[in-house]
């Protein structure tokens, strides 16, 4: 579809955005006991073709109805959560030889995917709102539609040449009428009605090279409506900006890689950040945002790879995968580590908190390279587990407890002490 292709039904004045916040009551999950796995699905990312394809990343739909999954042969697959949802073999279950069950969509991009987005506001009972934003290498922003795989429309940036050039990162406002998208030191703002090339440019480099410099990786909204943009960018900065505007607000340095995720705190006063061959996530305090406040280790110290981390529903824990394969859950109070579990045995990339049940999503692999042997084919071939290059849903358990209020508000309390991973002061 071209761009006269609708991104959404003008007659129906556009995708439908809710009015007021969803009431919802999390459950207080226990942290403290390991959870235990539902569903497993490794099989169907093995094909013939490209037998060392490898999960990149997913994300859970905002309705917590199904979760989308990015992978290194250019598709994107779309998994619905059974009905029975985290109920399903709840004694957990052994890392099976097949696949709990087949993904509902696949959607294949031309070339390399560099990021992903769920339309904030998508609902599986309204088809209207179920679409999902991609970008790919040499290709414009794609709004693709989650319940048909159809193309519904696309935003084209163009270069100083004329050409089109590939957004490295893309998201939705808090709003859901607009798409933010991250190029070469600078942002494009797309109006989710207005399909094809018209778009508004932020340069985030200034004349005097202060700012943003590289290219821009990730883009987080504050939660909060406060109308903060957070940027990072593989010069190893993370930039904050009003969405309104994009005036820079201030520049946080201190990440040791190129930074790969950003993610807002619940309450909106904190920032997480994590970057490529750094073994940290650092936590910035968006009141007085001159020091980091801890960092939680994780282990991503030699790999390239972009590994995705989450915070809970409640916004009291955040967990976080690495090449060890574990995954690492913190409290977000005191920066302590909480306790870990074996969630496969290649690089876990992505953690993903269902956005309302007491579950969590995680995706692993990374490339693996083969010396060509004409004596033996078999050496040329990749043997994989069934715990590599896949992707598994687990529950956790419930506390008998209701959190608090200030659990369930605040992630970092405003008197909490901080601590880094070592335990000495927060000072680091």
């Amino acid at each position: 579809m071209g761009e006269e292709g609708e991104a959404v039904a003008e007659g129906n004045g556009g995708l439908i955005v809710e009015s007021g916040e969803r009431n919802s009551t999390w459950p207080a999950m226990r942290f403290d006991v390991s959870p235990y796995r539902t569903h497993h699905f490794s099989k169907q990312f093995r094909t013939s073709r490209n037998p060392n394809n490898f999960l990149k990343g997913l994300k859970w739909s905002p309705d917590g109805s199904c979760f989308l999954s990015s992978s290194e042969d250019n598709t994107l697959s779309l998994f619905y959560l059974p009905q029975d949802g985290e109920e399903s073999n709840s004694n957990g279950v052994t890392i099976p030889e097949e696949d709990s069950y087949g993904a509902s969509l696949l959607v294949n991009e031309g070339e390399s995917v560099y990021d992903f987005c769920w339309y904030p506001y998508m609902s599986v009972s309204d088809p209207l709102t179920c679409v999902f934003a991609t970008t790919t290498r040499d290709h414009p922003i794609h709004l693709w539609d989650s319940s048909s795989g159809e193309l519904r429309c696309t935003y084209r940036a163009y270069d100083a040449m004329d050409e089109i050039t590939a957004a490295f990162s893309v998201g939705f406002n808090p709003h859901g009428n607009k798409i933010f998208a991250g190029y070469n030191s600078s942002i494009r703002v797309f109006d989710l009605h207005r399909p094809g090339r018209d778009f508004g440019q932020y340069s985030t480099l200034q004349k005097n090279k202060e700012g943003q410099a590289g290219i821009l990786s990730t883009l987080a909204f504050s939660p909060t409506n406060s109308g903060m943009l957070a940027v990072g960018s593989y010069g190893q900065t993370s930039g904050i900006y009003r969405e309104d505007n994009m005036e820079l607000l201030y520049v946080l340095h201190g990440q040791e890689g190129g930074v790969t995720h950003v993610q807002f705190s619940k309450d909106g006063n904190y920032l997480y950040t994590g970057g490529r061959k750094d073994p940290y996530i650092l936590c910035w305090d968006m009141r007085k945002s001159v020091e980091i406040v801890y960092k939680l280790y994780r282990a991503t110290e030699n790999t390239n790879q972009r590994v995705f981390f989450d915070i809970e529903p409640c916004g009291r824990h955040l967990g976080t995968g690495g090449q060890d394969g574990l995954v690492h859950m913190y409290d977000l109070q005191t920066g302590n580590w909480v306790s870990g579990y074996q969630a496969a045995s290649d690089t876990v990339n992505a953690f993903s908190f269902h956005p309302y049940l007491p579950m969590a999503a995680t995706s692993s692999g990374h490339r693996r390279f083969t010396i060509p042997d004409d004596d033996d084919e078999d050496k040329n071939h990749v043997q994989l587990k069934a715990d590599e290059n896949c992707v598994s849903l687990w529950s956790f358990y419930l506390t008998p407890e209701e959190s608090t209020s200030d659990e369930h508000n605040n992630g970092l309390g405003a008197n909490s002490h901080h601590q880094n991973i070592t335990g000495e002061d927060k000072n680091v």
